[in-house]
């Protein structure tokens, strides 16, 4: 298909284009490549973005592909909501929330309708992505940052989805509902400020 061919050359043109401005310094690639590491280097975010994929996994189709998809598509307007100055309340707190929270959904097999769960993650991937707005750095082009963000986001997403499969082994139900009391306990250490 056509769209398959483009969307490729345009998210590659997107990320690699110059600044139209001749005063202005910013490196596209290095912005990229900052938000692709920055989701990486925070196990608040790491450990709720994998959760997001475990549950998703343990939920089936077509929760397994509609919450991974719902939470860095929220997580952009949250991003965009931070670099633009737009307050969000209790962005730390709402983060180590969503760990725990989401943990728990996975540790005890919670199966709410679809749209309950997505609304949950969506809530969750505002406050996700206006802390990484809010910590754009400086000299880092934003359209970039947030690719690279996003891409980063979704390859943790993935991650937890991959460790999701083993929900088709009994064993591995188990396994899965460990980690997410695992997450769900990293959880009450982010709010107490312990991790």
């Amino acid at each position: 298909m056509l769209i398959t061919r483009i969307i490729p050359i345009v998210l590659v043109s997107l990320v690699f284009s110059m600044s139209a401005s001749a005063h202005e310094n910013v490196d596209a690639a290095s912005g990229f490549i900052s938000g692709l590491l920055h989701p990486l280097f925070g196990w608040d975010h790491v450990a709720a973005m994998v959760a997001v994929g475990l549950w998703g996994a343990f939920l089936g189709r077509p929760a397994i592909w509609v919450l991974p998809v719902v939470f860095p598509l929220v997580m952009a307007l949250g991003g965009a909501m931070g670099v633009l100055g737009v307050p969000v309340p209790g962005i730390e707190t709402g983060i180590a929330a969503s760990a725990l929270v989401l943990g728990v959904m996975v540790a005890f097999a919670v199966r709410p309708p679809l749209g309950v769960a997505a609304v949950l993650v969506g809530l969750f991937a505002i406050f996700h992505g206006h802390a990484h707005g809010t910590e754009l750095p400086h000299a880092a082009n934003a359209l970039t940052y947030s690719l690279g963000f996003v891409l980063s986001t979704g390859m943790l997403h993935l991650g937890g989805i991959a460790l999701g499969y083993l929900v088709k082994w009994p064993l591995g139900q188990i396994a899965i509902k460990v980690g997410g009391a695992v997450i769900a306990l990293a959880g009450i250490g982010f709010l107490t400020g312990a991790v």
